[in-house]
């Protein structure tokens, strides 16, 4: 089968097309004919060399997938050849990923595509590690609950945009940040409440302006470095704060001082530590209940890429200037 590989770390042009084996299933497995893939920041920075978690080398990148079952394998039960499905099954550890004609996943990390789901099976594949990191931080950890007030920075990024619509689902009032108007109304779009220009607007001020200065009983940041300051600042007194990107250095005395809790989520323990599998069909199911309700649907950047295309994708999205998840299409 044809894929896209890295045989070294770099930058995005490091990908070359080469022909590898056809992989086989395994016990509790099927192999997927995949259909689509999309790019989220752990990709760039295993490129990069900067997160030591891909596959040996050459190493098959991306976790997202959407596609068609193949082949079953052994001990299988609820799949079978021809079903439309998605989930986010490899790219880390042993684990091939995505950008290639086929690919094994576990069964327990794929949900089906019901006639139910709207959504198209291509789309599909741009939200599994983005919801179920919401999920798990939102959810999981932090426990939001209805009317409660919470704070999710970047709304319209690839974790955020998907963040504001669990939020919403589960009865909460959503601020979150945006750098202009328009997307401040792809936000709104999406459900939020509350819009902060973080250009324009300090932390006390926001708080001021939602909370009358108690600050938010729940804050997750989607963004990392030094918006984790921002987000302590923002946090209440025994608020929870969750982020994704805690690859820095903070003083948390501030932390100290309001008696906060910190979630870091990393979605890949499950594949790469074998930690938690048995669990992982409970947070699938969520992403498929919505679907199949219309309650939560992708951002999508405009622009779109082939998987021969993966090093300009690469550089769309540390451009800065994707807004939602870059669709990978073979």
């Amino acid at each position: 089968m044809k894929a896209m590989v890295i045989e070294e770390f770099g930058g995005p042009d490091v990908f070359v097309e080469r022909e590898v084996d056809t992989p086989e299933p395994d016990e509790g497995q099927v192999r997927i004919r995949v259909v689509a893939s999309s790019v989220n920041p752990l990709e760039t920075k295993i490129r990069s060399g900067l997160v030591k978690t891909g596959p040996a080398m050459p190493a098959i990148l991306n976790g997202d997938v959407s596609g068609v079952v193949d082949k079953v394998g052994p001990g299988v039960a609820g799949f079978a050849e021809g079903d439309e499905v998605f989930g986010c099954a490899g790219g880390v550890g042993g684990w091939q990923g995505a950008l290639a004609d086929f690919m094994i996943a576990d069964v327990r990390l794929l949900g089906k595509r019901t006639p139910a789901m709207e959504l198209p099976l291509a789309d599909c594949a741009a939200l599994p590690l983005v919801f179920l990191t919401a999920w798990s931080a939102l959810v999981d950890r932090a426990g939001i609950q209805p009317g409660e007030h919470v704070l999710i920075h970047a709304g319209t990024g690839g974790v955020g945009h998907v963040a504001i619509q669990i939020a919403k689902y589960l009865g909460a009032r959503v601020a979150t940040t945006v750098s202009n108007e328009a997307k401040a109304e792809q936000a709104r779009a999406l459900g939020a409440d509350d819009i902060i220009f973080y250009r324009d607007e300090s932390v006390e001020d926001y708080k001021q302006r939602l909370t009358n200065g108690k600050g938010f009983s729940l804050v997750f940041d989607t963004v990392g470095g030094g918006n984790v300051d921002k987000s302590i600042e923002a946090a209440a007194v025994n608020g929870r704060l969750c982020s994704i990107n805690t690859r820095s250095t903070h003083d948390l005395s501030q932390m100290h001082a309001k008696s906060l809790t910190l979630h870091v989520i990393f979605r890949s323990i499950s594949l790469l530590h074998g930690i938690g599998m048995d669990d992982q069909p409970r947070l699938v199911k969520a992403l498929c209940d919505m679907l199949e309700q219309g309650k939560v649907k992708p951002l999508l950047d405009t622009q779109r890429y082939k998987f021969t295309q993966i090093s300009d994708a690469h550089r769309r999205i540390e451009s800065g200037e994707a807004v939602g998840k870059i669709l990978l299409e073979r």
